[in-house]
This record gives structure tokens, C-alpha cells and sequence, in this order.
């Protein structure tokens, strides 16, 4: 799959959306889309954003068997949505605006996924 293109085209689909990014199954970020003036963190701190939602993912893992595979996660903020999708093992990052259609904006994810 080619994440790059995949970012481009989430970026593009809704003008509240401020990232995009895929994290691997080991917990590395191997591409990152920015709306160019969205950025709230600096290099470091999207790295420690990255992680923690990579320790989220991971712990609850544990529970799939119950729960069954998480297919996205939701954590709304004062000033930014983050969202992740289950993506081929991997996860599909994102952050909107607060105001964003965030449930609209991951149907509209989930086909563009879906066409891959």
C-alpha cells in the first residue's frame, strides 16, 4: 500500500483534518502528512504523542480476544481530535479540528481504505 498517497488523499477530503500518519506494528511512524500551517507539535512532542498511542494500542491488544480488532479510536481534546484506524496491522493517524465531522470524516476514510 502506498501510505504516502494515502495521506495526500485523507488531507485532501476534509479541510479540518491537520495530520495524517501510519504507524507500523513496531510502533514507528513511517509517514506523516501535515496540513502545512496545522502544526500544534514540534518534532519531539509528535514523537511522544506517537508513542502513547502506540502503548494504548498495544495494551488493549490484550483484550481483543473479548472485544474483538479495534477498528478506531477517538480521544477529543480543547484544541485537536485524535483519531487512529486499524489499518492492514498497522495504524492510520489523524488529527482533525474540534469542530470537524470526525464521524463523517472516518466513513470517508474507511472507503478510501476500502479502494487500496
Amino acid at each position: 500500500m502506498d501510505y504516502e498517497k494515502l495521506c495526500d488523499k485523507v488531507l485532501k477530503i476534509d479541510s479540518h483534518i491537520r495530520f495524517t500518519g501510519v504507524l507500523d506494528s513496531k510502533g514507528d511512524l513511517v509517514i506523516e502528512k501535515n496540513r502545512d500551517e496545522a502544526k500544534l507539535l514540534n518534532p519531539d512532542e509528535v514523537k511522544m504523542s506517537v508513542h502513547y498511542t502506540f502503548e494504548r494500542w498495544t495494551r488493549l491488544q490484550n483484550l481483543s480476544y473479548k472485544f474483538g480488532k479495534e477498528k478506531s479510536s477517538i480521544t477529543e481534546y480543547e484544541k485537536v481530535t485524535l483519531i487512529s484506524l486499524h489499518l492492514n496491522g498497522n495504524l492510520f493517524l489523524l488529527s482533525t479540528d474540534p469542530d470537524a465531522d470526525y464521524m463523517s470524516i472516518i466513513s470517508k476514510i474507511n472507503s478510501i481504505i476500502s479502494d487500496f
